[in-house]
């Protein structure tokens, strides 16, 4: 079964990508299809690096960074290099994503701050219209 060529439809279909996005990390030199005329057909090679791609994207990494980090593999050396290049990477877009949940919970605890402010304005002003009529 790892053996098998994958159709680009099948590939969509594993993967829940378009072909349009096959065709694009193709053009990025992210994939590698075998090409028979128009038809492209995709290795367990693909496969898994379309696996590491859908990853990276998940985690935020750029196509560029993902891209330099899948040539690493070409290297030998036992994956050593691109595993510790992949560990700073990550490490990096960790650092970021904490930054950003940080700054996202502050502004959710600010606006609920605002909130609670608005909703006692509108009960006080509904208390003094209330009173007037």
């Amino acid at each position: 079964m790892t053996d098998k060529l994958m159709t680009i439809r099948e590939m969509c279909d594993a993967y829940d990508v378009t072909p349009r996005t096959l065709r694009f990390y193709e053009a990025k030199e992210l994939l590698f299809p075998i090409r028979e005329g128009q038809k492209r057909l995709f290795t367990h090679r693909d496969r898994a690096r379309l696996k590491l791609i859908i990853r990276g994207k998940r985690f935020g990494f750029s196509l560029e960074e993902i891209r330099q980090l899948l040539e690493l593999y070409k290297r030998g050396e036992e994956q050593v290099t691109q595993l510790e290049k992949t560990y700073e990477v990550a490490q990096t877009r960790m650092d970021d994503l904490v930054r950003q949940r940080d700054e996202l919970n502050a502004a959710i605890a600010d606006l609920a701050e605002q909130m609670k402010w608005g909703e006692r304005m509108i009960s006080s002003m509904k208390s003094t219209r209330n009173a007037a009529e």
